[in-house]
């Protein structure tokens, strides 16, 4: 694999896993209210 792969999975990986960190902390805050 190249740099440039393995960057792009990297980045790939760090939306997926943010976009899922962003969700469960917004259902967490609307269980709080």
């Amino acid at each position: 694999m190249t740099a440039s792969a393995i960057i792009m999975m990297l980045i790939g990986l760090g939306i997926t896993w943010g976009g899922a960190a962003y969700c469960i902390s917004v259902a967490m805050n609307k269980q709080q209210k």
